[in-house]
């Protein structure tokens, strides 16, 4: 196994990764109901998105994770999933401090990405993250 060096290495991996979450029944249904028709341009995003966080090439990515999320009915247990398969995704095909960074990365968006939803939803009214 290598580690996570091209572009080509992301696409494999969030292609890899997309396939198994289209699969899940749990984060399954919850993707494909916000994406809908429109897969190969959430990939192209995704791949963007991973590419700026791990390549540290130019900036390829533009927007803000968060709030294409936070109107999600996504709980804990979603997002354990989404590490879970994530996790599978990357042992399975990439080795290395890159793709220790990949998951690292996802742990910590995660791991934010709950705490805000759950001021949110607490609090009431819309993010200002």
């Amino acid at each position: 196994m290598k580690d996570i060096e091209t572009l080509e290495d992301i696409k494999y991996l969030v292609d890899g990764f997309y396939g198994r979450v289209r699969k899940d029944e749990l984060i399954g249904p919850i993707f494909d109901e916000k994406i809908g028709n429109h897969w190969d341009r959430h990939l192209d995003i995704m791949y963007r998105f991973w590419q700026t966080v791990l390549l540290e090439e130019d900036k390829t990515y533009f927007g803000n994770p968060f709030m294409k999320h936070a109107a999600l009915p996504v709980f804990g247990e979603h997002f354990q999933r989404w590490l879970q398969l994530w996790k599978e995704t990357l042992k399975k095909d990439f080795n290395g401090p890159v793709a220790d960074e990949a998951y690292t990365r996802a742990e910590r968006m995660a791991k934010v990405f709950q705490i805000k939803l759950k001021a949110i939803r607490q609090e009431g009214g819309s993010p200002v993250f």
